[in-house]
């Protein structure tokens, strides 16, 4: 049994299934049972919900199985990928894919992940997630480096040299022209920016 709600046509769709209860139970008989979501629970991938009886002879309270699919756009491969390979923009295509099968996110934008690496291999058609991407390097250590610092209507720029690699995603340190160390992000082929 399963329940489908269509949001609209550029929106996350969700098909919720229903499992069964243990046949075994013996519940006593309830005049108004009441579901509900037990505390801490997931809404996504396989799941419960809680079913109590609030009004009957014997109180009663189970769980239901539950699997949440949720369908929306992400990225899949074009064809067979093998671990450890580049990534090119041919390697990849737009569909609809079950975005709840993963813990790790989908990826839906081709031009983030163009040029890094696969941790594992994909077979054609299979969503692309953020944990099966090496992060990418955008310079190593004792490289020179654009330093940019952007704050509310301005930007400064200068060079620098990265005292560690600068891993996408990861903060680095870079010592600047005037012999200052300062923390940013990197951001691009030797390029580290600064919030303030």
């Amino acid at each position: 049994m399963f329940l489908e709600r269509v949001v609209g046509p550029a929106s996350p769709r969700a098909e919720v299934v229903l499992g069964r209860l243990d046949p075994r139970l013996r519940l006593a008989a309830c005049q108004k049972v009441e579901a509900y979501i037990p505390t801490g629970t997931r809404v996504w991938g396989a799941s419960r919900a809680g079913l109590r009886c609030v009004d009957g002879p014997t109180p009663w309270n189970v769980y239901l199985p539950v699997t949440v699919h949720v369908y929306g756009p992400g990225l899949v491969a074009a064809g067979p990928l093998p671990a450890g390979h580049v990534l090119a923009q041919a390697d990849l295509r737009q569909a609809e894919i079950n975005l709840s099968e993963h813990r790790s996110p989908a990826v839906t934008d081709a031009s983030a992940v163009v040029g890094r690496t696969l941790t594992a291999a994909l077979a054609a058609g299979q969503g692309l997630r953020e944990a099966g991407l090496k992060s990418r390097q955008w310079f190593g250590p004792g490289e020179t480096v654009q330093v940019r610092a952007v704050g509310g209507g301005f930007a400064i720029e200068g060079t620098g040299e990265a005292m560690m690699a600068g891993m996408e995603g990861q903060p680095v340190r870079v010592k600047t022209e005037n012999g200052k160390i300062v923390s940013g992000m990197p951001v691009g082929d030797r390029l580290v920016e600064i919030t303030l």
